[in-house]
């Protein structure tokens, strides 16, 4: 006898990294487009929190998330130009950043809200480097200017914590969670 399939999570991002990772994790998932309103101020872990309220759970779990890049105390946004870009990267240059993303998996009858940081190191940048990821166009749309699944892997030197943080999902985060709150339905636990 087999095990009824597990319900898919309702993923309330369009984000295609966060559903690549959970495709790579084979958790079944549906997208749901958050209706929630980004305010300034906020932390990852309220914006993830805000995600997940706007989509309503059923049998379904609801996840949220929001991932952010900090550098020496800064939020850096998503770069609007390659000027911008570049400005960015040179300043991450031979330093370190942190990534933060904050998780909310909810059900009708609980919530889990924590957060992940991964340290990020980059290697020194030359100018043609710096001109080479710039001109790839992979900088946009991305907080902190690069995307460590791609090219902007050869901008780093190390890193600490979860690589698929920086992606753009905590995975180990949501696997210990599915396993703790759904042993063996996702299969994990």
């Amino acid at each position: 006898m087999t095990s009824p399939p597990a319900p898919p999570l309702l993923l309330a991002s369009t984000s295609p990294q966060r559903r690549a990772i959970l495709r790579q994790l084979e958790i079944p998932f549906e997208v749901v487009a958050p209706r929630y309103q980004e305010l300034s101020g906020t932390g990852p872990i309220e914006r993830a929190a805000g995600k997940a309220h706007s989509v309503e759970p059923d049998e379904r779990p609801v996840l949220g998330v929001d991932t952010e890049v900090l550098f020496e105390g800064e939020l850096l946004g998503k770069p609007a130009n390659e000027t911008e870009a570049e400005a960015m990267l040179e300043a991450l240059a031979g330093r370190t950043h942190a990534v933060v993303s904050g998780l909310c998996l909810r059900t009708q009858a609980w919530e889990e809200l924590h957060s992940e940081t991964t340290l990020v190191t980059f290697r020194e940048l030359t100018p043609r480097e710096l001109a080479h990821y710039v001109a790839s166009h992979e900088w946009e749309g991305r907080a902190g200017g690069y995307a460590i699944q791609g090219l902007g892997a050869s901008l780093v030197e190390r890193i600490d914590g979860e690589f698929l943080n920086v992606v753009g999902l905590p995975a180990a985060l949501l696997v210990r969670l599915l396993a703790a709150r759904f042993a063996g339905v996702y299969g994990f636990g």
